[in-house]
């Protein structure tokens, strides 16, 4: 993981792009796997798993684009009615035809199931739960789901 001067998380990056970044003095190591080493013809490094960048990076605001693809992303590929993992579609909360629009706030995950058996109806008329409020993601919020498996030194940075 790369963070900025500040410690603020900006990418996840591989081994050899921090290993470079350390050796060209841009970052700095702030966690190494003390068990695996990178090995060079001249040189050893250790394992970096948290750099910090040594100048501060000013990142422009990143505006998570609206997408089917970014929903799911955002719902862990689970309907957020029943918590099914397949024949999953996007749901309007509020439905169109009642003024609801395409938002992060009133887009959530539905499996075809629950989408239809919900139709043109809010979830409390048609007596169904939301398991979460849908609501617009934070760039730490996509950190986190590209990242697959997360160990436990990048939890602080991640407000886990």
């Amino acid at each position: 993981m790369v963070l900025n001067q500040n410690y603020e998380p900006l990418t996840i990056c591989n081994v050899r792009r921090a290993v470079i970044l350390i050796y060209l003095g841009k970052a700095e190591a702030i966690y190494c796997i003390a068990e695996k080493k990178v090995i060079s013809v001249h040189r050893s490094f250790e394992y970096p798993s948290i750099v910090r960048l040594v100048f501060f990076v000013r990142v422009p605001f990143k505006k998570i684009i609206l997408s089917r693809k970014n929903i799911l992303r955002r719902d862990s590929h689970r309907c957020q009615y029943c918590g099914n993992t397949t024949n999953l579609t996007v749901d309007h909360v509020m439905p169109k035809s009642r003024g609801g629009e395409d938002s992060w706030e009133n887009l959530t995950t539905a499996c075809i199931k629950c989408n239809n058996k919900k139709g043109n109806r809010t979830p409390e008329e048609a007596k169904m739960h939301l398991m979460n409020l849908p609501k617009r993601p934070s760039h730490i919020t996509f950190i986190k789901n590209f990242a697959g498996r997360i160990d436990d030194e990048w939890k602080p940075y991640l407000y886990m």
